[in-house]
Order: structure tokens, then sequence, then C-alpha cells
């Protein structure tokens, strides 16, 4: 119970990454928020949660909007007292050759997954500093952690997907940032960049295309996909005062993609 009372929003919670994190937290003892656009996702997400023990309650949101931010994090703290961890997650993708991606495309991937990001953790990070800290946390200092979900496309790319790979180049940057700036107000911020992740839309893809298997599993030298459930403890791990020195960093639970230079046969 490593989060026992701690008070956790988590986006893009819905399903894959975010639905792992949100379990795992309540699991550790935290209790949830669970924000998404996808209502029916969300409150079967919550329903799944009360009937594993743990805690949580669904507020939809659209992180590009500042009004929805900016009420996400009201709705946590009405209902539970105060704001202890973020987890940034919410995300799209959209797939075009460079030539041919539209200027909405692009403006509506950075709108999710970057401007979302800096949108609901300004909201959170706001509330974190006027709180007092966590009378549990190292030093007495904590206020607050916030965990940004960028990817290993942030450092290498992928052709045709200009807007993902951008945005998350931008999360990674808006990690450091962030993390200086709020320091001395006692909040810290880390980045998770996953690898290819077994949700349902790269399952299903990696099942039916043979060819894309064996694309994704060339560049893992792990030769696996990576789990939900496995990104979701360095989630928990971060927030959890074994971590109470990190901030500023991304890490990469990504099979060993970055360390490579070449294919796997």
């Amino acid at each position: 119970m490593k989060l026992l009372g701690r008070i956790v929003i988590v986006t893009g919670a819905a399903q894959g990454i975010g639905a792992a994190c949100a379990k795992a937290f309540a699991a550790e003892g935290a209790k949830l928020v669970v924000s998404d656009v996808n209502e029916v996702g969300g409150t079967a997400l919550v329903k799944d949660i009360a009937a594993a023990g743990g805690t949580a309650l669904f507020c939809r949101a659209d992180v590009g909007e500042r009004a929805d931010a900016e009420r996400l994090v009201k709705f946590a703290v009405d209902h539970y007292g105060r704001l202890d961890v973020l987890v940034n997650n919410a995300g799209i993708v959209h797939a075009a050759d460079f030539l041919d991606l539209a200027e909405e495309d692009f403006e509506r991937v950075l709108r999710v997954n970057l401007k979302g990001a800096f949108l609901c953790g300004q909201a959170a990070a706001r509330q974190m500093a006027a709180q007092p800290p966590r009378a549990s946390a190292p030093a007495g200092s904590e206020r607050g952690v916030v965990i940004n979900m960028s990817s290993a496309n942030a450092v290498v790319a992928i052709a045709n997907q200009v807007p993902y790979t951008v945005s998350k180049g931008g999360v990674n940057q808006l990690t450091k940032v962030m993390a200086i700036a709020l320091a001395p107000k006692g909040i810290r911020v880390m980045g998770i960049g996953p690898g290819s992740i077994a949700t349902e839309l790269l399952k299903t893809a990696v099942l039916t295309n043979e060819a894309a298997r064996t694309r994704i599993l060339s560049r893992t030298p792990l030769g696996r996909l990576g789990e939900p459930e496995e990104i979701a403890r360095i989630a928990v791990f971060l927030a959890s005062d074994d971590a109470s020195y990190l901030t500023g960093s991304t890490v990469y639970p990504d099979g060993g993609r970055l360390a490579l230079n070449y294919t796997m046969s």
C-alpha cells in the first residue's frame, strides 16, 4: 500500500495504459479520479476498481480545454480534499505521410497530447502548490507529483506519425521545464516513455498482420510487446516515496529499443 490515502487523477483512463495505471494506483491504496472523453469506458473502470475493493470516481474531461482541466482538478479536491498525483496519460495518434498531413490533424493531436498535458499539469500544480505538504512526505516537503506519459518516439521518429512524434518530444521538454519550475514548490515531475505496449490497438495489429509483428519485434531486443501493467508499476514507483529524489527525467520502458541501432532477427 505505497500510496495509501493519496489522491490521484489519471487522464485518458478509459482503456490501455491509463486504465492499468488507475487499477495499479487503487491497488496501492490511492483514491482515484479517472477521466476520459469516453464515458462508457471510464464508468466501467470505476466499477471494476470498486469491485476490487478500491475507491474511484469518474469525471469526463476534454484535456485540451482549459475549463475542463480546471474542473477536473476541482472535482478531485471537492470530493477528496486535496490532490497528490496527476498522471497525464490522455493521448491520440494520427497516421499520415508528411506531405499529405492536414493542418487540422496536426493541431488536433498536439491539442490533446501536448496542450492537454500543459493545461492539466498547470491546473494540478496550482492546487498542489497551494496545499500543505503530505505529513508522511520525505523531509515533510512534497506537495505533489506529476507524471507525463511520453513515448520512445519522443527520441526516435516514425515517418508517418508526425504530430504524435512531435507532441511527445514536446512532452519531454514540458517535463523538464515543469520539474525545474515546480521544484521550489515541493512538486516532482517525471515522464514515462513506453515503447511498443500491448494495448488493444497494437495487439490487434500484431496478431493480424505478420509484417507489423515482424517490424515491431525486430526493433525490440527483448523480443516481445510490453504490457500496460508494466508501465503502471513504473508510474506507481514514480509517484511513491521510493522515487523521492527523482524529478525532471523520463524513464523509457521500451524493451531495449532506444539502445538498438539495427534490427534484430
